[in-house]
């Protein structure tokens, strides 16, 4: 049946799907006062004929109906393939409806009784979604043609047209962060602001202060009133990286936060309503850490409604070549001079090393070869892979490889040069210094003070 649009030219349209006539009348005098045309229906037989005639932009469905429910219509809507976005009317306090809401397909989720700021927020963000067929929003970029990355760029695109949670995971510099901000930049909240919260670089003593915001007057210190992470994202995108370095009483706070769209700020008497999109990353295996006991099973059961798994290089290595001439283009804007090559063995060192860092690995071997090599053309020994123990091969004769004493001093040695290359490359920020290895902060303070490294790269007593 061919569709035929009903929208009349500059208006937005809004299906709403309720059988109680107090909330149809009750969203209807909200949207129309928004500017907006509405069309409410008291059953899921009527809401399929609406929307099959197409037209819309937005629908509205309550969750129990008395023909159905509002997942299988947010499912029937996208068997049709509709460029619709549906956002359901949950049950006060219910979880599991607005989890399997989200799972379904729905673009978000409100909650009974309707907070009428909360729903026009749902409302705006909604309409404000890009053309799915218009060309991605420039900015950051996930660069590669291999079939890996070829699907995480289709989720991406799913999902930023979606107001769900995302849970990325992945290992160290396989560019979840980068995936979270393509995630922002394409949906309904590109205009606002994107916050990214490394969790493990947080001394736990302040992550209440630092994630909520303080009073004046909350402690000592505290001279003046401060917003925290939440009230900073407000509208956008709060990307919570490294989440399972959260200690469990912050994961309690949290997950209070997600569930009520409210925080309360140290020192506060009262709860502030907050907008936020959350979307975390770690490099650890969510679920073995909460069998483990120490991440929350609520917290991960509402964090990870979606999950999007970045591939390692090593399962993407027909890209190293693009990925490299990328970074190679990117040190030259940065230094100012021509941009150095590679040449065809060094593309043959490269495609056969395992990158255990990824991403951030290969960013790293470039930046050293291009500050050593001081020619234009990079060649596998400017690369310095087998230093780092890269297709050696068997040791001649079977023996093994000199340590310079027992193998715990062995890989002290070369940890401790690790970090202290690290940290002179990052001037000694411990945060960047961490980054750059592909830890978190407090894995690298623990072994700085392990291998007894001081502030300046000398031993301490």
């Amino acid at each position: 049946m061919k569709r035929i649009d009903r929208r009349v030219p500059g208006e937005r349209r809004v299906l709403v799907l309720d059988d109680e006539p107090d909330i149809r009348e009750l969203l209807e005098l909200t949207l129309v006062k928004m500017g907006l045309q509405v069309e409410a229906v008291g059953t899921v037989a009527e809401a399929k004929e609406r929307a099959a005639a197409g037209g819309f932009d937005l629908c509205l469905t309550d969750m129990r109906l008395p023909d159905g429910d509002g997942l299988a219509f947010v499912r029937h809507i996208a068997s049709l393939g509709l460029d619709l976005p549906v956002a359901v009317i949950t049950a006060h306090g219910s979880a599991e409806n607005a989890v399997a809401a989200l799972k379904a397909g729905a673009f978000d989720y409100v909650a009974k009784p309707v907070a009428l700021e909360q729903l026009r927020a749902l409302v705006r963000a909604a309409l404000s979604l890009p053309d799915r067929h218009l060309p991605a929003a420039r900015g950051s970029q996930l660069m590669g043609d291999s079939e890996p990355l070829r699907r995480v760029r289709e989720l991406i695109g799913k999902l930023a047209r979606t107001q769900a949670p995302v849970y990325i995971s992945g290992e160290s510099g396989s560019g979840k962060e980068l995936a979270a901000r393509l995630i922002h930049e394409n949906g309904a909240r590109r205009e606002q602001p994107f916050v990214p919260v490394n969790c493990g670089a947080i001394p736990e003593s302040l992550m209440e202060s630092e994630f909520f915001g303080y009073r004046k007057g909350a402690f000592t210190g505290a001279d003046r009133d401060r917003a925290g992470f939440f009230q900073a994202a407000h509208g956008g995108t709060l990307f919570l990286d490294e989440v399972a370095d959260l200690p469990l009483a912050m994961q309690v706070k949290l997950l209070r936060a997600i569930q009520e769209k409210r925080v309360r700020k140290v020192g506060a008497t009262q709860e502030d309503p907050v907008d936020v999109r959350v979307v975390c990353a770690t490099h650890q295996d969510l679920a073995k850490c909460v069998e483990a006991g120490r991440f929350r099973q609520d917290l991960f059961y509402r964090l990870n409604v979606i999950e999007l798994n970045m591939p390692p290089l090593r399962e993407c290595r027909e890209d190293i070549p693009l990925l490299a001439e990328s970074i190679l283009q990117r040190i030259a804007g940065a230094t100012g001079g021509p941009a150095a090559s590679l040449s065809e063995a060094a593309f043959q060192t490269l495609a056969g090393y395992d990158f255990p860092g990824n991403i951030r690995e290969l960013e790293n071997i470039l930046e050293r070869a291009v500050a050593l090599s001081g020619a234009q053309e990079i060649r596998p020994e400017n690369l310095r892979l087998a230093a780092a123990g890269v297709n050696e091969g068997p040791v001649a004769g079977g023996g093994a490889i000199d340590a310079g004493g027992s193998l715990p001093e062995y890989l002290d040695r070369i940890e401790r040069e690790a970090i202290l290359h690290a940290l002179g490359k990052t001037g000694y920020n411990r945060t960047a210094a961490a980054r750059l290895l592909g830890i978190t902060f407090r894995q690298l303070r623990y072994r700085i003070q392990r291998l007894g490294i001081g502030e300046t790269g000398d031993e301490t007593d």
